[in-house]
Protein backbone atom coordinates (compact mmCIF):
# COMPACT_ATOMS: atom_id res chain seq x y z
CA UNK A 1 0.00 0.00 0.00
CA UNK A 2 1.18 3.22 -0.55
CA UNK A 3 0.38 6.57 0.73
CA UNK A 4 -0.85 8.75 -2.23
CA UNK A 5 -1.87 12.51 -2.24
CA UNK A 6 -4.01 13.20 -5.26
CA UNK A 7 -4.60 16.86 -6.00
CA UNK A 8 -7.12 17.96 -8.62
CA UNK A 9 -10.25 15.67 -8.33
CA UNK A 10 -12.50 16.80 -10.95
CA UNK A 11 -14.24 14.73 -13.66
CA UNK A 12 -11.09 12.89 -14.56
CA UNK A 13 -9.13 13.03 -11.33
CA UNK A 14 -12.10 11.75 -8.79
CA UNK A 15 -12.61 8.79 -10.93
CA UNK A 16 -8.55 7.94 -11.07
CA UNK A 17 -8.32 8.16 -7.09
CA UNK A 18 -11.08 6.04 -6.68
CA UNK A 19 -9.34 3.48 -9.15
CA UNK A 20 -5.88 4.08 -6.88
CA UNK A 21 -8.20 3.34 -3.47
CA UNK A 22 -9.81 0.03 -5.41
CA UNK A 23 -6.10 -0.94 -6.09
CA UNK A 24 -5.47 -1.12 -2.05
CA UNK A 25 -3.86 2.18 -1.74
CA UNK A 26 -4.25 5.11 1.05
CA UNK A 27 -5.51 8.13 -0.82
CA UNK A 28 -5.89 11.17 0.81
CA UNK A 29 -7.27 14.55 -1.91
CA UNK A 30 -7.34 17.87 -2.16
CA UNK A 31 -9.31 20.86 -4.60
CA UNK A 32 -9.96 24.03 -4.63
CA UNK A 33 -13.46 23.93 -5.89
CA UNK A 34 -15.83 22.83 -3.17
CA UNK A 35 -18.10 20.67 -5.41
CA UNK A 36 -15.40 18.38 -6.61
CA UNK A 37 -14.48 18.41 -2.66
CA UNK A 38 -17.88 17.51 -1.62
CA UNK A 39 -17.86 14.42 -4.72
CA UNK A 40 -14.70 13.05 -3.20
CA UNK A 41 -16.26 12.66 0.27
CA UNK A 42 -19.26 11.31 -1.05
CA UNK A 43 -16.83 8.41 -2.60
CA UNK A 44 -15.29 7.99 0.63
CA UNK A 45 -12.15 9.62 -0.43
CA UNK A 46 -10.40 11.92 2.75
CA UNK A 47 -9.81 15.17 1.33
CA UNK A 48 -7.43 17.72 3.44
CA UNK A 49 -7.40 21.26 4.31
CA UNK A 50 -5.27 22.05 2.02
CA UNK A 51 -2.84 21.23 -0.22
CA UNK A 52 0.17 20.89 1.97
CA UNK A 53 -1.49 18.81 4.58
CA UNK A 54 -2.42 15.97 1.76
CA UNK A 55 1.29 16.25 0.80
CA UNK A 56 2.74 16.05 4.31
CA UNK A 57 2.60 11.95 4.85
CA UNK A 58 2.29 11.43 1.19
CA UNK A 59 5.09 8.75 -0.17
CA UNK A 60 3.83 9.81 -4.25
CA UNK A 61 1.97 13.30 -4.35
CA UNK A 62 -0.34 12.85 -8.17
CA UNK A 63 -1.71 16.26 -9.58
CA UNK A 64 -4.44 16.98 -12.15
CA UNK A 65 -4.72 20.44 -12.69
CA UNK A 66 -5.80 22.69 -15.71
CA UNK A 67 -3.17 24.32 -17.14
CA UNK A 68 1.16 24.81 -16.22
CA UNK A 69 0.63 27.45 -14.00
CA UNK A 70 -1.00 26.36 -11.84
CA UNK A 71 1.33 23.31 -11.41
CA UNK A 72 4.46 25.64 -11.44
CA UNK A 73 2.46 28.08 -8.45
CA UNK A 74 1.31 25.17 -6.62
CA UNK A 75 4.75 23.38 -6.56
CA UNK A 76 6.64 26.96 -5.77
CA UNK A 77 3.78 28.02 -3.42
CA UNK A 78 3.39 24.66 -1.24
CA UNK A 79 4.03 21.16 -2.07
CA UNK A 80 7.25 20.90 -2.83
CA UNK A 81 8.12 22.46 0.70
CA UNK A 82 5.91 20.43 2.46
CA UNK A 83 6.50 16.65 1.17
CA UNK A 84 9.05 14.62 3.19
CA UNK A 85 12.11 14.13 1.27
CA UNK A 86 12.42 11.85 -2.22
CA UNK A 87 8.79 11.92 -2.49
CA UNK A 88 7.87 11.16 -5.80
CA UNK A 89 5.90 13.47 -7.58
CA UNK A 90 3.45 12.75 -10.90
CA UNK A 91 2.38 15.26 -13.04
CA UNK A 92 -1.03 14.46 -14.78
CA UNK A 93 -1.81 17.37 -15.86
CA UNK A 94 -1.64 18.28 -19.88
CA UNK A 95 0.92 21.24 -19.73
CA UNK A 96 3.74 22.54 -22.28
CA UNK A 97 6.78 20.68 -22.37
CA UNK A 98 8.81 23.95 -20.86
CA UNK A 99 6.80 23.91 -17.77
CA UNK A 100 6.74 20.32 -17.28
CA UNK A 101 10.77 20.51 -17.56
CA UNK A 102 10.59 23.39 -14.89
CA UNK A 103 8.15 21.71 -12.82
CA UNK A 104 10.71 18.58 -12.76
CA UNK A 105 13.71 20.59 -11.82
CA UNK A 106 11.97 22.40 -9.23
CA UNK A 107 11.19 19.04 -8.28
CA UNK A 108 14.56 17.58 -8.33
CA UNK A 109 16.10 20.76 -6.76
CA UNK A 110 13.60 20.72 -3.65
CA UNK A 111 15.20 17.15 -3.11
CA UNK A 112 12.52 15.01 -4.44
CA UNK A 113 11.71 13.11 -7.46
CA UNK A 114 9.52 14.01 -10.45
CA UNK A 115 7.87 12.36 -13.76
CA UNK A 116 5.47 13.84 -16.38
CA UNK A 117 2.47 11.74 -17.23
CA UNK A 118 -0.04 13.01 -19.06
CA UNK A 119 -3.56 10.50 -19.86
CA UNK A 120 -5.32 10.19 -23.02
CA UNK A 121 -8.89 8.20 -22.93
CA UNK A 122 -11.49 11.08 -21.58
CA UNK A 123 -13.48 10.28 -18.52
CA UNK A 124 -14.85 6.85 -19.54
CA UNK A 125 -11.08 5.78 -19.70
CA UNK A 126 -10.26 7.29 -16.17
CA UNK A 127 -13.56 6.10 -14.72
CA UNK A 128 -12.85 2.27 -16.55
CA UNK A 129 -9.61 2.52 -15.32
CA UNK A 130 -8.18 2.53 -19.32
CA UNK A 131 -6.18 5.53 -19.76
CA UNK A 132 -3.32 5.65 -21.91
CA UNK A 133 -0.20 7.11 -20.23
CA UNK A 134 2.50 9.25 -22.15
CA UNK A 135 5.48 9.54 -19.43
CA UNK A 136 8.31 11.40 -18.85
CA UNK A 137 11.14 10.95 -16.27
CA UNK A 138 14.26 8.68 -15.52
CA UNK A 139 14.09 4.64 -16.09
CA UNK A 140 13.81 4.35 -11.86
CA UNK A 141 11.53 7.37 -11.17
CA UNK A 142 9.54 5.70 -14.35
CA UNK A 143 9.97 2.42 -12.49
CA UNK A 144 8.66 3.55 -9.04
CA UNK A 145 5.60 5.41 -10.49
CA UNK A 146 4.42 2.07 -13.23
CA UNK A 147 2.20 0.28 -10.27
CA UNK A 148 0.35 3.06 -9.86
CA UNK A 149 0.06 4.48 -13.30
CA UNK A 150 -0.90 0.35 -13.86
CA UNK A 151 -4.06 1.08 -11.23
CA UNK A 152 -5.44 3.67 -13.54
CA UNK A 153 -4.51 3.19 -16.82
CA UNK A 154 -4.36 0.43 -19.52
CA UNK A 155 -1.75 1.47 -21.96
CA UNK A 156 1.70 3.04 -20.46
CA UNK A 157 4.96 4.09 -22.41
CA UNK A 158 8.00 5.38 -21.56
CA UNK A 159 8.38 8.40 -24.00
CA UNK A 160 12.06 9.41 -21.88
CA UNK A 161 13.94 12.04 -20.21
CA UNK A 162 11.41 14.69 -18.73
CA UNK A 163 9.16 16.41 -20.83
CA UNK A 164 8.73 13.99 -23.46
CA UNK A 165 5.58 12.32 -22.28
CA UNK A 166 3.85 15.91 -22.56
CA UNK A 167 6.10 16.37 -26.18
CA UNK A 168 4.10 12.54 -27.19
CA UNK A 169 1.06 14.46 -25.22
CA UNK A 170 0.52 17.49 -28.00
CA UNK A 171 1.80 15.10 -30.77
CA UNK A 172 -1.14 12.42 -30.39
CA UNK A 173 -3.23 15.29 -29.88
CA UNK A 174 -2.78 16.89 -32.74
CA UNK A 175 -3.22 13.91 -34.94
CA UNK A 176 -6.39 13.41 -33.46
CA UNK A 177 -7.98 16.63 -34.04
CA UNK A 178 -6.45 16.63 -37.46
CA UNK A 179 -7.93 13.28 -37.77
CA UNK A 180 -11.36 14.39 -35.87
CA UNK A 181 -11.93 17.43 -38.54
CA UNK A 182 -11.20 15.08 -41.88
CA UNK A 183 -13.57 12.91 -40.41
CA UNK A 184 -16.39 15.65 -40.33
CA UNK A 185 -15.53 16.89 -43.20
CA UNK A 186 -15.58 13.27 -44.89
CA UNK A 187 -18.91 12.96 -43.14
CA UNK A 188 -20.86 16.63 -44.20
CA UNK A 189 -19.60 15.84 -47.77
CA UNK A 190 -21.32 12.40 -48.01
CA UNK A 191 -24.20 13.82 -46.81
CA UNK A 192 -24.34 16.30 -49.54
CA UNK A 193 -22.84 13.94 -52.12
CA UNK A 194 -26.46 11.61 -50.95
CA UNK A 195 -24.92 9.07 -48.78
CA UNK A 196 -26.51 7.37 -46.16
CA UNK A 197 -24.44 7.51 -42.44
CA UNK A 198 -24.23 3.90 -41.96
CA UNK A 199 -23.34 3.12 -46.05
CA UNK A 200 -19.89 5.84 -44.82
CA UNK A 201 -19.49 4.56 -41.99
CA UNK A 202 -19.44 0.80 -43.30
CA UNK A 203 -17.38 1.83 -46.29
CA UNK A 204 -14.62 4.12 -44.05
CA UNK A 205 -14.42 2.05 -40.75
CA UNK A 206 -13.35 -0.86 -42.79
CA UNK A 207 -10.83 0.91 -45.29
CA UNK A 208 -7.86 2.85 -45.61
CA UNK A 209 -9.67 5.81 -43.97
CA UNK A 210 -9.54 3.95 -40.72
CA UNK A 211 -9.09 5.84 -37.53
CA UNK A 212 -10.54 6.54 -33.81
CA UNK A 213 -12.10 9.18 -34.78
CA UNK A 214 -14.33 6.96 -36.91
CA UNK A 215 -14.39 3.69 -35.20
CA UNK A 216 -14.70 5.61 -31.47
CA UNK A 217 -15.75 9.07 -31.68
CA UNK A 218 -17.89 9.15 -34.76
CA UNK A 219 -19.06 12.30 -34.92
CA UNK A 220 -22.58 11.51 -36.43
CA UNK A 221 -25.70 9.63 -34.30
CA UNK A 222 -26.03 5.98 -34.98
CA UNK A 223 -23.20 4.11 -36.29
CA UNK A 224 -21.45 3.85 -32.63
CA UNK A 225 -24.04 4.03 -29.93
CA UNK A 226 -21.68 4.89 -27.76
CA UNK A 227 -20.45 8.03 -29.43
CA UNK A 228 -20.84 11.07 -27.95
CA UNK A 229 -23.07 12.21 -31.36
CA UNK A 230 -25.81 10.00 -29.73
CA UNK A 231 -25.84 11.89 -26.18
CA UNK A 232 -26.25 15.17 -28.12
CA UNK A 233 -22.28 15.47 -27.96
CA UNK A 234 -21.72 15.57 -24.28
CA UNK A 235 -18.29 15.25 -23.50
CA UNK A 236 -16.45 13.07 -23.52
CA UNK A 237 -13.22 15.64 -24.26
CA UNK A 238 -14.69 18.85 -24.09
CA UNK A 239 -13.83 21.17 -27.16
CA UNK A 240 -12.10 23.77 -24.68
CA UNK A 241 -9.61 20.91 -23.36
CA UNK A 242 -8.87 20.26 -27.11
CA UNK A 243 -8.40 24.22 -28.09
CA UNK A 244 -6.28 24.40 -24.98
CA UNK A 245 -4.14 20.90 -26.08
CA UNK A 246 -3.66 22.48 -29.29
CA UNK A 247 -2.52 26.16 -28.19
CA UNK A 248 0.19 23.79 -26.45
CA UNK A 249 0.90 22.28 -29.83
CA UNK A 250 1.14 25.31 -31.32
CA UNK A 251 3.72 26.64 -28.96
CA UNK A 252 5.80 23.47 -29.59
CA UNK A 253 5.40 23.90 -33.27
CA UNK A 254 6.38 27.48 -32.70
CA UNK A 255 9.42 26.70 -30.53
CA UNK A 256 11.07 24.46 -32.82
CA UNK A 257 10.04 26.36 -36.31
CA UNK A 258 8.31 23.15 -37.56
CA UNK A 259 6.33 23.18 -40.80
CA UNK A 260 3.06 22.07 -39.15
CA UNK A 261 0.57 23.62 -41.63
CA UNK A 262 -2.45 21.17 -40.62
CA UNK A 263 -1.64 21.08 -36.89
CA UNK A 264 -1.95 25.00 -36.76
CA UNK A 265 -4.86 25.01 -39.30
CA UNK A 266 -6.54 22.31 -36.60
CA UNK A 267 -5.88 24.99 -33.66
CA UNK A 268 -7.41 27.69 -35.79
CA UNK A 269 -10.83 25.72 -36.23
CA UNK A 270 -11.02 24.12 -32.83
CA UNK A 271 -9.87 28.30 -31.09
CA UNK A 272 -13.10 29.08 -33.22
CA UNK A 273 -15.00 26.06 -31.72
CA UNK A 274 -14.42 26.55 -28.22
CA UNK A 275 -15.24 30.46 -28.98
CA UNK A 276 -18.60 29.67 -30.20
CA UNK A 277 -20.98 26.79 -28.42
CA UNK A 278 -18.17 24.30 -29.02
CA UNK A 279 -16.58 24.56 -24.91
CA UNK A 280 -18.69 22.63 -23.25
CA UNK A 281 -19.56 20.16 -25.97
CA UNK A 282 -17.31 16.59 -26.72
CA UNK A 283 -14.79 17.86 -29.41
CA UNK A 284 -16.71 15.56 -32.25
CA UNK A 285 -19.24 17.88 -32.22
CA UNK A 286 -17.63 20.20 -34.63
CA UNK A 287 -18.86 18.59 -37.32
CA UNK A 288 -22.10 20.90 -36.84
CA UNK A 289 -20.14 23.96 -37.47
CA UNK A 290 -18.42 22.63 -40.26
CA UNK A 291 -22.00 21.99 -41.80
CA UNK A 292 -22.82 25.39 -40.90
CA UNK A 293 -19.75 27.40 -42.68
CA UNK A 294 -19.21 28.88 -38.69
CA UNK A 295 -15.25 27.12 -38.08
Amino acid sequence: MTRIAFLGLGHMGLPMARNLVKAGHEVHGFDLVPAAIGAARAAGIPVSASGADAVADAQVVITMFPAGRHVIAAYRDELLAAAAPGTLFIESSTIAVDEARTAHEMAVEAGHRNVDAPVSGGVVGAENGTLAFMVGGSDDDFAAALPLLEAMGKRIVHCGGPGLGQAAKVCNNMVLAVSQIAVAEAFVLGERLGLEHQALFDVVSQASGQCWSITTNCPVPGPVPTSPANRDYQPGFAGALMAKDLGLALQAIEQTGTDARMGRLAQQLYAAFADGDGAGRDFSGIITDIRQGTV
